[in-house]
């Protein structure tokens, strides 16, 4: 670092968001450089193909095929690592940071997979880890819970992080119409990835709900230790059913801690909201977030969750902290320390713990005393009916039976599942839906 203070800025990657980066950070640059009293020079960047015609113009002298080599360049300051997967991306991450650089990353599901180890790198060689565009893009959610809400605990977090599902559901419930044309509608248009499984089977927003915990209770939970359920199986059928009821339908994330047992949850699944709930009210491909702090109350964030803007947004945002970090030695860079649940006496709270209203939809026979045997399963495991929906269901000689409970939990309803599926009048695999009765 000069005494000018001129950082050099690597990309490795230059795809979607390495091309949005490039873009806004030239435009730009003037007036950032004058706020930060900072020059920020795009050094170098890395593609996959030398050769490809790009929408953004860039000299070829700044391009490589090699991201390692950028990682490991002591001429480079800041490190941004856009390329997405948790191979290559975590070799060029670990190689930046050995060497003390300062790393900005969008990769949720690195950070997920090798968050631990990412940070211990960090704090063993002097080096920073930016990742504010890793979680609902332009929404700077990750600087809230670092910095603005710094000094409360959060009972609850919760919030839709993928905005193709959010696009999907939408749609489903404006247009009534099936899962499977929707989700084509969707690819035509870009919202979804040809490979969409990522998405609808909320494995995108789990590394999501992975990294907002961390920074909410210092407790890194992996996918496999939370519930993970996806949209695939939802219908017009229900989201006419939740609006009878007084409810729609959204994929969240739900992040809950009671302090008072000191057990947490994360979760993924497909929820009825409220009518009235406010993020029950985003649609399309936005984002939104509702975090609870013991402190502040509830507050709200909200935008768009994906894109190059957005997320490019995010990734010049942390450029500037962390050229802001260099020039004057601070900044939100403070990453605290990462346990593992049970390492500081924060539990994964067990299914029984885990408790809501559920909405439940079976095919059954359409014949005598089905509602009766149905009922009895669920009196023996103590879950109680609050609401029946019956109407006729697609095959002939079949009916959908739709029923809401009192207050149960995750065991009762395992249970409860696990005992109607072997019922014969049962057709097809029961849905379970959470309500979230969330203030």
């Amino acid at each position: 670092m000069s005494e000018s203070h001129t950082f050099n800025i690597g990309l490795c990657g230059f795809g979607t968001v390495g091309q949005g980066v490039w873009k806004h950070l030239t435009s730009h640059r003037a007036e950032l450089e004058a706020r930060l009293g900072a020059t920020l020079n795009l050094a170098r960047a890395s593609v996959r193909d030398l050769k490809k015609k790009r929408a953004v113009k860039v000299p070829a002298r700044v391009l490589t095929d090699d991201p390692l080599s950028i990682a490991n360049d002591p001429s480079i300051h800041i490190v941004c690592e856009l390329m997405g997967g948790t191979t290559l991306a975590r070799q060029v991450t670990l190689a930046a940071l050995r060497r003390g650089a300062v790393v900005v990353s969008a990769n949720k599901a690195l950070i997920c997979e090798h968050g631990p180890e990412i940070i211990a790198a960090a704090q063993k060689h002097g080096g920073h880890f930016f990742f504010e565009a890793s979680v609902a893009g332009g929404i700077p959610i990750i600087k809230a819970l670092r910095e603005g809400l710094v000094a409360n605990r959060f009972p609850r977090i919760y919030g839709i992080l993928n905005g193709t599902c959010n696009y999907i559901l939408t749609q489903m419930e404006d247009q009534d119409a099936p899962y499977a044309a929707v989700l084509a509608e969707a690819k035509r248009l870009g919202y979804a990835e040809a490979d969409e499984s990522l998405d609808v089977d909320g494995w995108d927003t789990a590394h999501k709900a992975s990294v907002l915990a961390w920074l909410a209770h210092g407790v890194w939970v992996k996918t496999d230790q939370m519930i993970v359920e996806g949209i695939s199986r939802i219908t017009p059928a229900d989201f006419k059913n939740a609006a009878t009821l007084g409810f729609g339908i959204k994929l969240l994330a739900i992040i809950s801690r009671d302090f008072a047992k000191n057990e947490l949850s994360v979760r993924v699944h497909p929820t009825l909201l409220p009518e009235g709930n406010v993020v029950a009210n985003v649609s399309g491909v936005f984002n939104a977030i509702s975090v609870t702090g013991d402190v502040v109350g509830t507050t709200f964030y909200s935008g768009r969750g994906a894109g190059q803007d957005a997320t490019a947004s995010a990734v010049i945002s942390d450029i500037a902290d962390a050229a802001s970090l260099l020039t004057h030695g601070k900044g939100g860079h403070l990453l605290g320390e990462v346990t593992t649940p049970n390492a500081n006496g924060c539990r994964l709270a067990p299914p029984e713990s885990i408790r809501s209203r559920y909405y439940l939809r079976l095919t059954v026979r359409d014949e005598p005393g089905v509602l009766a045997r149905v009922a009895s399963v669920m009196a023996k495991l103590k879950v109680s009916i609050a609401s029946v929906i019956q109407s006729p269901a697609d095959e002939p000689g079949a009916a959908s039976l739709v029923l809401t409970t009192h207050e149960s939990n995750e065991r009762a309803m395992s249970a409860t599942l696990k005992q109607l599926r072997a019922l014969s009048a049962v057709l097809d695999d029961p849905l379970l839906l959470r309500i979230g009765d969330f203030e």
